[in-house]
Parts: C-alpha cells; sequence; structure tokens
C-alpha cells in the first residue's frame, strides 16, 4: 500500500530529530518515533554535555584547533569552525527552550572539561543529566507545536528511490509488521548511531545503525564509516548496554588504575586520563586483555560527591552493588559513537535528492578520526538547524492533513541469535584494535547472518552498516584516530585521506577479501 503526505517526514526521536522539527514550524512535519518520544535515543543518554566556548578567556576558534586536533586530520577545517562558532546561540537557544543547565549563584554557566578539550567548555545538567534534562525540554517543546505530528512505535525499514530522488519512505511497525510506502516531500534522517552492532555498547538496544543501512541501501555516499569511537570507560558491570561513566569524572580528577593499583595512563600520553579516548580506549582495552581489570578511581578526588552530583554514575554502581566511595569503578572500552554516516554537505544535504541527514547518522566533517567529547550533542543541534534550513528553502510552508496509517499485518522480526552473532563478529574483528585476519572474518560472517535472513529489511539494514564499517576499515591500512591496524600501526602522515564509499563497492570488498586483506 503507498500513501501521501505534504509533511516533511523526519526520521528520529532524538535531539537532532526533535531540534529539526522545531525548527522547521511552522511547516508540517511527521516525526516517525520507534518508540515513546524521546525514549531511546541515545541523546537522553548523553552525559556530558553540549561543548561550547562560553568560558572566560575560551573562543570558538580554540574551540575549532582542538576538534580538529582531536580529529587526527580528517576535520574539515571549514565545518569545525561554522560548528564551533554557532555553539554558543545554540547553548543559550536550548535554556530558553527550558534546559536547565548548571549554573553559578552569578547566573554564569558552570563548565566541565573533557578529553583533549584545551579548557573547560562542556556545558552540563547536575554533572551527567544534559542529554536526559535537554531531551526533556526538546519534547515538551514538540507536543506544544501544532505544526508537529508525532507517530510512535513505527520504524523506517527503507527508502523509497526513484532515480536519483528519494521520494518516499517504506514503514513498519516497531514489533515487526509488513511495510507501507508513505510518500513524501522531504525526507530527514536522524536516527542515530549503530553502536549496538557491537556487544559492548552504551548505546540503547535500538541504536543499530538502520539509518545508515537504509541509506547506503537506496545507493547514498557513506563517508568514513571505519571510525567508530570507543568510550573508555563504560561501567564493566555486565549489563547490556553498558552505563557509562562520563568522562567528566576524569575532568574533575578521576584516575585509572589497574588490579595492582597502577597508574597506567600516565606513562602513555601527557595527557595522562584526559587524552583522547582511542588513547584512553586501547590503554584500557590492554588492560583488560591482559587480565588487570582496569578501574576508574574517584575516592580521592569526588569521595561522596559522586553520589549527589554523578546521579547516572551513582545508580548505575547500586546497581552492581559497586561503592564508589570504597573501591574503584570497573570500567571497559565500548562501542560509543560513530564518527562515519551518511556524506552530507554544510546544509546537510546527501548524494540523493530529497534526503537530508543530521547527527550522529551523517557525517558532516567535524569529528574526523576522533570525535572531540561533547562535540556529538553540538553537531546534531548545529545540522538540525541548516537542514531545517535547507529544506524550508525547498518545501512551501502549506497546511497539511494528520498522516493516518492503516493496520499493518505482521512479519517477521530479525532473530535474536543472529544478531548476536553479528554483534560478536563485529567486537572481535572490527573492534577496538584490528587487523586483515580478524576483519576479513568479521565480513564472512556478517555475509552469512546476512545470507540465513535475506528476507527481513531490518536486519539487511544493520549487516549494511556492518559491512560498511568493516570493509572500510580493511581498505584503510594505516591507524589514525578511532580506527587502530595492528598489523599497520603507523598513520599515512598528519593529513589523511576521507573514505567515499557506497554499499555497492564495500559489497564488492567483501566479495573480493583475499585481494585487500
Amino acid at each position: 500500500m503507498t500513501l501521501a503526505t505534504d509533511r516533511i517526514v523526519i526520521l528520529g526521536a532524538g535531539l537532532a530529530a526533535l531540534s529539526a522539527a522545531l525548527r522547521l514550524a511552522p511547516r508540517p512535519v511527521l516525526v516517525v518515533s520507534p518508540g515513546p518520544l524521546g525514549h531511546g535515543a541515545s541523546s537522553a543518554w548523553a552525559q556530558g554535555g553540549v561543548a561550547a566556548a562560553m568560558g572566560q578567556g575560551d573562543s570558538p576558534a580554540a574551540h575549532a584547533e582542538d576538534t580538529m586536533r582531536a580529529g587526527a586530520g580528517l576535520v574539515d577545517p571549514a565545518i569545525a569552525r561554522l560548528v564551533t562558532g554557532a555553539a554558543p546561540d545554540h547553548v543559550r537557544h536550548l535554556a530558553k527552550l527550558g534546559a536547565p543547565f548548571d549554573r553559578s549563584p552569578l547566573g554564569e554557566y558552570l563548565l566541565s572539561r573533557e578529553a583533549a578539550h584545551g579548557t573547560a567548555r562542556v556545558v552540563r545538567v547536575k554533572g551527567d543529566q544534559a542529554g536526559a534534562a535537554i531531551m526533556q525540554a526538546l519534547v515538551a517543546a514538540v507536543r506544544a507545536t501544532p505544526s508537529v505530528q508525532v507517530i510512535e512505535g513505527i520504524v523506517a525499514s527503507g527508502l523509497e528511490v526513484r532515480g536519483n530522488r528519494v521520494v518516499g519512505i517504506r514503514l513498519s511497525r516497531a514489533s515487526g509488521s509488513r511495510e507501507i510506502t508513505l510518500l513524501a516531500p522531504a525526507i530527514l534522517l536522524a536516527t542515530g548511531g549503530s553502536g549496538g552492532l557491537y556487544a559492548v555498547t552504551t548505546n540503547p538496544p535500538a541504536i543499530t545503525g538502520q539509518g545508515l543501512g537504509m541509506a547506503a541501501r537506496a545507493g547514498a555516499v557513506i563517508a568514513d564509516p571505519e571510525f567508530v569511537q570507543f568510550h573508555p570507560t563504560a561501567i564493566d558491570s555486565g549489563e547490556d548496554p553498558a552505563p557509562l561513566a562520563t568522562e567528566a569524572l576524569r575532568g574533575e580528577g578521576a584516575h585509572l588504575v589497574n588490579a595492582r593499583g597502577e597508574r597506567f595512563m600516565t606513562t602513555l600520553h601527557p595527557d595522562a586520563e584526559l587524552a583522547p579516548r582511542d588513547i584512553v580506549a586501547r590503554a584500557i582495552h590492554a588492560q583488560s586483555q591482559a587480565g588487570l581489570r582496569p578501574a576508574l578511581d574517584t575516592r580521592t578526588c569526588l569521595g561522596p560527591r559522586v553520589l549527589d552530583e554523578f546521579p547516572a554514575v551513582a545508580a548505575a554502581c547500586a546497581r552492581a552493588g559497586i561503592d564508589p566511595m570504597r573501591v574503584p569503578i570497573p570500567v571497559a572500552a565500548a562501542a560509543h559513537y560513530h564518527m562515519g554516516g551518511v556524506a552530507t554537505d554544510a546544509e546537510g544535504r546527501t548524494s540523493l535528492h530529497g534526503l537530508w541527514a543530521c547527527g550522529e547518522v551523517a557525517s558532516t566533517g567535524l569529528h574526523g578520526a576522533n570525535r572531540l567529547a561533547s562535540n556529538g550533542l553540538l553537531e546534531a543541534l548545529v545540522f538540525a538547524a541548516r537542514c531545517a534550513a535547507s529544506i524550508a528553502e525547498k518545501v512551501p510552508a502549506t497546511a497539511a492533513p494528520p498522516v493516518i496509517l492503516p493496520p499493518l499485518p505482521d512479519a517477521p522480526l530479525p532473530d535474536p541469535a543472529l544478531i548476536r552473532r553479528l554483534r560478536l563478529a563485529m567486537t572481535a574483528g572490527a573492534g577496538v584494535i584490528r587487523d586483515a585476519d580478524g576483519l576479513s572474518s568479521c565480513l564472512a560472517e556478517i555475509a552469512r547472518v546476512e545470507a540465513a535472513q535475506p528476507d527481513c529489511p531490518a536486519l539487511l539494514n544493520m549487516t549494511a552498516t556492518a559491512t560498511l564499517i568493516a570493509a572500510a576499515a580493511l581498505a584503510r591500512r594505516e591507524s589514525r584516530g578511532g580506527h587502530f591496524r595492528s598489523d599497520h600501526p603507523a598513520s599515512d602522515g598528519p593529513t589523511g585521506r576521507r573514505t567515499r564509499i557506497t554499499l555497492a563497492e564495500a559489497l564488492s570488498l567483501r566479495r573480493n577479501l583475499k585481494e585487500i586483506a
């Protein structure tokens, strides 16, 4: 069945999606949310905050320099300047919407310092509650905006393409159903990242690369998919997803120690615990592999303050029976953020006409090979606004009735056993440390998983994204930022080349493993 609407369709329910919906008002918008609005989005789980040059002595130029330094030679300087220059205004806009940022008695923003930042510039909420608080304000604003229709419990399973133009989307129930095609004047992808493709991740369960996979299967160009950021300090408590011990803890002086009580970061980097995330993640991984169970020690720097100032961390510790005032918090490296994504220009336009992308599903050139801490929410805000402006130029502000979907008959969901195989393969072969043999084995297992349920669009979206990550990682025979090859540990110079790849090209690499290994 096919329906048509004059509403702009936004896929996703996180910060990028809701920000864009608000920016597009009064143009009629349909937000497609797989669950209750605001739930299941990575944005709501973000702990650190929004990076912005709000403090005395700081500047957008300094923020841009730190962004480019962390990105290991792949950051687009123009995009870095654009985003960091816009950052303070976006923070102020969120505050006007009701985001309760931490302030001093004089009304100044309280700022945290996180890894690879030259100064404290992360605007926060109650220590580790930024994502949840910002999302609460955005959800309330969206609910109060008449031009925005929200449908919940529905997922996009594919894009409808005619020629080189995306003309609609294929929708199904989140619980599994047949597809219905909805034609629309513009589609904005804001579906989040791909951390759920890995066995250990900090992302919500539904974040499995679906949006990137849909775009890739439709023929969109994908940029830098090999660059996956592994957060160094997920709490190693056996939960899936793994709770996050925010980087702000290290900004407050928390130390990383191993089972022997040794501070292992001091000999690895001048910034020790505040080194770039890829360096800290590899150090954590090495300690884990050596059986020296790494941990984050907050006892001296925070003591009982950790319970009040970092409630999400305190709650995760309580669930696991860990008392952070008595013992260090065990940590592990976990898939956290996808620097790669659907390639976009400075207006959020993809290589397919009619399709825009923003947030973690997109690759704008801001993050390069290694995202600077707390630049993720910032990029989502800036590019949500830029996508909205670009779409508004193409779509007139006309009235449109609500979209009413008919009943959708049941259809098979992805086999959980196949998803487990996929996640284990990605962790083993395309994880923190990679080599040709591991990546080749990973690609072969992805192909077997795909062949086991070839008629399931949700699984095909996942395997498409997994294939792009592993194939691009195999083709990049150097180490740079979040991509580390133990068989090619050096980088090809300070300035690297960005990856541009289609799914067809990645599948060709997968079929010819021996030629590229």
